[in-house]
């Protein structure tokens, strides 16, 4: 007699045929934690592992004994496309549109790490693709499923602290080399780490030390410096609070260091060390009028608010996001964690009704949502930072590096004497449906990168 596995099993068994079959690329660190979140939902089966250096993947697969591994993406997509449900992508960022839009085009669902593209073009193709492909996408700034970005909203949709003009984001980051020369210094590529594959879509260089895993993040070719890695968790709350889409203008000011005690470094290749950009966005159906919304990076943050007392935390010291309306303030930390209203004594003095679902789990509920939204299929289950939303957020982003890109672009004088800097002191101005800017045209290449031969988008 034949018994089924469920009733040997007991309750809280999951049939295989019930899960949903997840293939990792990029399965070191933060895509360590990503899929070992899907598998911890019960409902997910990590069944191939993808990744260019085995180092970093050496406990996913200890972690998923049975899960097949691969180094090449393509590889594993062209031999194992019809055995994979999704896709979960946590490269570096310049890699990031490349693998994503393969697997939607093979019908995938997709969980991206933050940010959701390198360029602004790609985020723009990834946002179209996931209308056109209609599978269930999801951004990996998990603060998007916490509970206080939806208190935020809820104060704000109850008119607490009246209408929005003016949003400050800030951060502690970088807290890795940035405002750098490339290094000089050679050295051998370790044999565990196919560096070609590791490029990708970029330039050719040669193999430098302590690139890998971590310090990327501070160059152009491969990064998109603190507004990359911070900007997805903290801009998210102003574009669900305020319904922002995209950026109309942008400027920015940057950071710089001392090559010695009377230069100034100029280093291009490399994000600056801090910087502060000013982006607006048109009216929205829940504002009067244009944001302004405030990045801070590398240690600087705005003003104190004056209903701050002056031993409270603002943010959370180093990281956090102040709403500025016409009748009030409110802030939250990273994630969009611990919401106040401000005074912080009105916090618990001010009651408004719940009208906003909760996520099961907060921020760790994201992995789970996303697992059970791909299990019912396209259209079935809300996630919380799907491409509609993280595709304009991430370009809001990368519009903000466009002009902290352009702050250091250099032309020749007329006279051919020295350099001048044409994106200093300027306010770029973005028409959104041409995807350029029109009044410096030397920010528009990076818009959209060229590949390294032999890669492309699609």
């Amino acid at each position: 007699m034949i018994v089924p596995r469920f009733v040997l099993g007991g309750r809280g068994y999951t049939a295989p045929s019930d899960q949903l079959v997840v293939a990792g690329v990029g399965v070191g660190g933060k895509g360590e934690s990503d899929i070992a979140a899907f598998a911890k939902t019960g409902k997910a089966r990590i069944g191939y592992l993808c990744d260019v250096d085995t180092r970093r993947a050496a406990k996913s697969v200890q972690a998923f004994p049975q899960a097949k591994y691969y180094k090449d993406w393509r590889e594993m997509l062209d031999k194992e496309g019809k055995n994979i449900d999704a896709v979960s992508v946590s490269t570096p960022d310049h890699n990031h549109a490349v693998v994503t839009l393969a697997a939607m085009q093979l019908g995938k669902h997709v969980y991206v790490q933050k940010p959701l593209t390198h360029d602004l073009h790609e985020a723009r193709a990834l946002t179209e693709a996931a209308k056109r492909y209609k599978v269930v996408t999801q951004m990996g700034n998990q603060g998007a499923s916490n509970d206080g970005v939806r208190q935020l909203q809820e104060w704000y949709d109850a008119k607490i602290i009246g209408d929005v003009h003016t949003v400050y984001c800030w951060t502690d980051r970088p807290v890795w080399p940035q405002g750098i020369a490339w290094p000089t210094a050679k050295a051998s590529t370790p044999a565990e780490l196919d560096w070609d594959l590791w490029l990708g879509t970029a330039p050719y260089r040669e193999y430098v030390d302590k690139l890998v895993p971590f310090n990327w993040r501070g160059w152009w070719d491969y990064g998109t410096g603190a507004l990359g890695d911070m900007g997805c968790h903290l801009l998210e709350a102003p574009f669900r609070v305020l319904n922002l889409q995209y950026a109309s203008a942008v400027q920015a000011s940057v950071g710089s260091v001392y090559v010695d005690e009377f230069k100034r470094g100029y280093f291009p290749e490399s994000c600056p060390p801090s910087s502060h950009v000013t982006l607006t966005f048109p009216k929205t159906n829940k504002t009067n009028g244009e944001v302004t919304v405030h990045w801070m990076d590398g240690g600087i943050q705005p003003e104190r608010p004056d209903e701050l007392g002056p031993n409270e935390v603002f943010g959370d010291g180093g990281n956090g996001i102040l709403f500025v309306g016409k009748k009030g303030k409110m802030m939250a930390s990273t994630y969009s964690a611990d919401p106040r209203l401000l005074p912080t004594s009105r916090t618990q003095e001010v009651k408004v009704k719940q009208t906003l679902a909760r996520v099961p789990g907060g921020a760790n509920g994201h992995y789970g949502q996303w697992v059970e939204a791909c299990l019912a299929g396209y259209g079935n289950k809300q996630v919380s930072s799907p491409f509609e939303l993280a595709g304009p957020l991430t370009e809001a982003l990368l519009m903000a590096n466009l002009a902290i890109r352009g702050y250091d672009l250099q032309r020749p004088n007329v006279n051919g004497q020295g350099m001048t800097y044409p994106g200093r002191g300027v306010e770029l101005l973005w028409d959104n449906n041409q995807m350029k800017v029109t009044n410096l045209d030397e920010v528009n290449r990076f818009v959209k990168r060229e590949y390294r031969t032999g890669w492309h988008l699609g």
